[in-house]
């Protein structure tokens, strides 16, 4: 078969700047899906995970923000991994099917049987031996992406999509998609979001890989969606205009819409990962990614790993990584779990464990950072702490819970804390000077 059968596209959802207001002050800054997770943008780990599939044609990302704001590091992904990136901006919503249903003509470019008439473009669905693959990943998801190995899982299987799933704690699993699948054929037979009763420990990661048969079932419900229509506009055309408000013929959703009509019918399957995996919704949830994807680099990159003895350089402890650009003092400590971002200038004495630094901070003589996300262009003064409650701290190191609401000490852009000042359990918006202690607080 031709290259154009074989081929590989991946589709990543970053949503928009009205979809991330939980990872505020963080995203009044920087879109969600750029904010550094262990040194390197959210975006950037599912698109890493993307390049490691063969036959990679193309990789798209979809989403609600300005062009302009993606168009820096497109450019500079697509040059570094050799694979063309390409940023889709959506004018109003679709839903997460419909979505990706309005750039097919783009998505499946390379094959001319998206351009035939639906039901020429279904026959030959059907009855034609398609290779080509869709990887759909939401960019506010933390995993190892088993993406090789689910792509062989999905075409043993044979159907039209593939579901990474996990198994969580009873208690947590309402907060998801819960799913039932046949524990030797491993189809899903039946599926649901986010019950109000418990149905299963299984759950959706946001991890999905189809045939190009997507497309029919998406556009299959919009069909239904438009005939309903007309047949409401005949009896009523206040019922016509009621149902056109709330859903709109072409608005999907993939987990309600294509998932839960689509289980037990032999179409989708899942693959369970026995690996890590959060979804990434508030500040707090990035600091403990950013310290699980930097214990995936011990394996993975370990090149972007800093060391160091205290001697010739700081002291490093557990998993680090330190930007080129950054200073820091031989005396510091740092580590572990701390990622330091361009730019950043860390004293001598300077002690930082499980925080996240970003641009052109600075972090003066025997400060401490604990368990914190200091904003560009912030700057820690000479024996100044910022970090979570003292006993928030320990519990987390015991129990690895970063979800606490205010567990975690968050420094916007351009933050200025003077000497001798302590900073605890507190939120402070972009542009403050604090010259004296506050502990949870939120400084607007």
């Amino acid at each position: 078969m031709g290259s154009a059968e074989e081929k590989v596209v991946a589709v990543i959802m970053v949503g928009g700047p009205t979809k991330g207001t939980r990872f505020r002050p963080l995203s009044l800054n920087i879109p969600k899906p750029l904010f550094p997770l262990a040194g390197q943008p959210m975006v950037h780990h599912p698109i890493s995970a993307c390049k490691r599939i063969p036959n990679l044609a193309h990789v798209y990302l979809i989403g609600f923000y300005e062009e302009r704001e993606f168009a820096l590091y497109v450019s500079s992904i697509s040059n570094e991994l050799k694979v063309p990136v390409r940023y889709l901006k959506e004018e109003k919503p679709h839903g997460s099917a419909g979505g990706l249903n309005n750039f097919s003509d783009l998505i499946m470019e390379d094959n001319p049987v998206v351009f035939l008439t639906y039901y020429l473009m279904l026959t030959l669905l059907l009855n034609y031996e398609w290779q080509s693959h869709i990887l759909v990943l939401n960019c506010d998801v933390c995993c190892s992406f088993p993406l090789p190995e689910m792509l062989e899982a999905h075409k043993k299987y044979g159907g039209m999509g593939t579901i990474l799933v996990i198994k969580v704690s009873a208690e947590s699993a309402y907060q998801f998609g819960e799913l039932v699948a046949d524990p030797v054929t491993k189809e899903l037979l039946h599926y649901t979001e986010k019950p109000e009763t418990f149905v299963s420990d299984l759950i959706n990661c946001g991890v999905y890989i189809f045939t190009p048969h997507i497309f029919t079932a998406i556009q299959g419900v919009s069909t239904q969606r438009k005939d309903r229509a007309n047949l409401r506009r005949l009896s009523s055309f206040e019922a016509l205009q009621s149902t056109t408000r709330s859903t709109p013929t072409n608005f999907v959703r993939l987990d309600q819409d294509i998932l839960s009509p689509l289980a037990g019918k032999k179409q989708l399957y899942t693959y369970e990962t026995l690996d890590f995996w959060e979804q990434i919704k508030t500040p707090g949830m990035s600091l403990k990614c950013s310290a699980l994807y930097l214990a995936q680099f011990r394996f993975a990159y370990p090149h972007l790993l800093a060391g160091g003895d205290g001697i010739k350089s700081a002291s490093i402890v557990g998993d680090v990584y330190i930007h080129p650009s950054a200073k820091v003092h031989p005396s510091a400590k740092i580590g572990p779990n701390v990622s330091i971002s361009a730019n950043a200038r860390i004293g001598a004495g300077a002690r930082l464990i499980s925080c996240i630094i970003l641009d052109d901070v600075e972090i003066k003589e025997n400060a401490v950072v604990i368990h914190a996300i200091v904003g560009w262009k912030s700057s820690i003064g000479r024996w100044s702490r910022v970090q979570a409650s003292s006993k928030i701290c320990l519990l987390k190191f015991a129990s690895g819970d970063y979800n606490a609401k205010l567990g975690i000490t968050i420094l916007g852009e351009a933050v200025t804390v003077e000497d001798e000042v302590v900073v605890i359990n507190s939120i402070v918006l972009p542009n403050k000077t604090l010259n004296v202690s506050v502990q949870e607080e939120i400084i607007l």
